[in-house]
């Protein structure tokens, strides 16, 4: 490292000394973890198809897009699970370090802004998706980089409406949920009075990418789009409360009405042998469009019962003690002694072994690391009370401060990212972890100080500075 460049380190170091020592200490738990629980935490199926995605670089006709492979393709050379975990654990605290730098730069107390990174960077269900092949942790970082550019000044410069907008179409091809912020984000910028041409660098850099991989997926499935089983997703969310003697569908969508299958949650719906769309021949990308129908006329129908059964479900991420949804998961604590093995006999899981990672097992714990870990997650968990107190934190502030108009963004982003979810398909505990980071953001801004003249653009005219 050039001398210049270490000085330039070790005064940052030591300007932002407290901060320096919570990433160190963020720092040795990713290294515990990784070392307490080797090589990864895998999910069937969802892990395996990305990393097979990764090697055979094409649009999946199924529920995951292209990006989380890309960053998969990207680590390819390694052969390694490890690689790709220990990246994501960095991920992770580089999270934490755009909360924080973005509340020190609008003058938030060191103590607050460190207060606002840390569930980011100490939660221990943050330490589990880090270490899980899944596309959560780069969605985390993509989504907080964004929201952070756009939340820095009342007006983005162009340059950062450009980025902001690539960072949401990279969260858009990791995880469909992002399509509705970039719109989100257009909406509340427009409303700040930002000038349209900036509204219309992020508007282009934000959907021409999304654009150009739907325009690749219809060229290889013949179907524009970005996934295949949108439809179907939305279908299982409206089994918990379609009554056909209600919505009266024609006569080709009638055998995808409820048939006396009762689950626990919606999305286990897409799964069971035993329910309607899974009786019926052609699987779900053939049946995705007229499981989609289905879903809309069911929600056009009893608009009240979906609205009832999304708030229900949205209200469990406020639970104190996490809530099993459904009753199979382990919904946090999820650190524990024993062996996971990988699948026998699936082509995939094989596949996968002799073309990504030949050295590929099942994770297991190992002895001490383990022991801490265990120990660490239970009073490392942020509660659901809490959360909801940093989303009405960050509310309040926003809307009775005047000048931290700016804290509505991530505050309107992180409500999106908890109900969106839960409105086209169910629950689920890892879908809230992506809600903790903005949230934090929001609340920190809400209180921060306003921006100085030379950093609020006015309508019409260049950046300051």
């Amino acid at each position: 490292m050039p001398a210049y460049v270490r000085a330039v380190v070790l005064a940052q170091m030591r300007r932002h000394r407290v901060f320096t020592v919570a990433l160190a200490a963020a720092a040795v738990l990713r290294v515990v973890t990784m070392l307490g629980y080797p090589p990864a935490r895998m999910y069937w199926y969802d892990s395996f198809a990305y990393l097979y995605n990764a090697v055979h670089l094409r649009p999946e006709q199924g529920f995951h897009p292209i990006g989380y492979p890309l960053l998969l393709r990207a680590l390819l050379p390694f052969h390694s699970v490890e690689v790709v975990v220990a990246v994501q654990h960095a991920m992770g605290l580089a999270t934490g370090a755009i909360v924080y730098a973005v509340l020190r730069g609008r003058g938030l107390p060191t103590w607050a802004a460190v207060a606002a990174s840390a569930p980011v960077l100490f939660d221990a269900s943050f330490l589990r998706l880090e270490h899980a092949v899944v596309s959560d942790t780069l969605f985390i970082l993509l989504v907080v980089a964004a929201t952070a550019l756009l939340a820095r000044r009342p007006a983005p410069t162009a340059r950062a409406a450009a980025a902001a907008g690539l960072l949401l179409a990279g969260a858009a091809l990791t995880r469909t949920i992002a399509l509705p912020l970039i719109l989100l984000v257009l909406l509340l910028l427009a409303a700040r009075r930002v000038p349209w041409r900036r509204l219309a660098v992020l508007a282009l850099t934000g959907l021409l990418p999304v654009a150009a991989y739907a325009a690749w997926y219809g060229a290889v499935h013949g179907r524009f789009g970005v996934t295949g089983t949108d439809g179907v997703a939305l279908w299982a969310r409206s089994m918990t409360f379609a009554d056909c003697a209600v919505i009266r569908p024609p006569r080709d969508l009638a055998p995808l009405c409820p048939n006396g299958t009762v689950l626990d949650a919606a999305g286990e719906y897409v799964w069971a042998k035993e329910s309607s769309l899974n009786r019926l021949p052609g699987g779900h990308v053939a049946l995705n469009d007229r499981a989609r129908a289905f879903a809309l006329r069911a929600i056009a129908a009893q608009p009240l019962d979906d609205l009832r059964d999304v708030a229900a479900d949205t209200a469990l991420a406020f639970a104190w003690t996490p809530v099993a949804h459904p009753a199979r998961t382990v919904p946090a604590f999820g650190f524990a002694l024993g062996t996971w093995p990988l699948p026998e006999g699936q082509p995939l899981a094989d596949q996968v072994r002799r073309e990504y990672d030949p050295d590929l097992t099942g994770m297991r714990s190992v002895r001490p690391y383990a022991d801490l870990l265990i120990a660490y997650q239970y009073p490392a968990y942020l509660r659901g009370p809490v959360l909801g107190a940093i989303l009405l934190l960050g509310l309040l502030g926003a809307l009775r401060r005047p000048g931290r108009a700016a804290a509505l963004l991530p505050w309107a982003v992180a409500v999106t990212l908890l109900v969106a979810p839960v409105a086209v398909l169910d629950f689920d505990h890892r879908y809230v972890l992506p809600v903790v980071p903005v949230a934090c953001l929001a609340a920190g801004l809400a209180f921060a100080r306003p921006p100085r003249r030379a950093e609020a653009d006015k309508p019409g005219e260049p950046p300051a500075g």
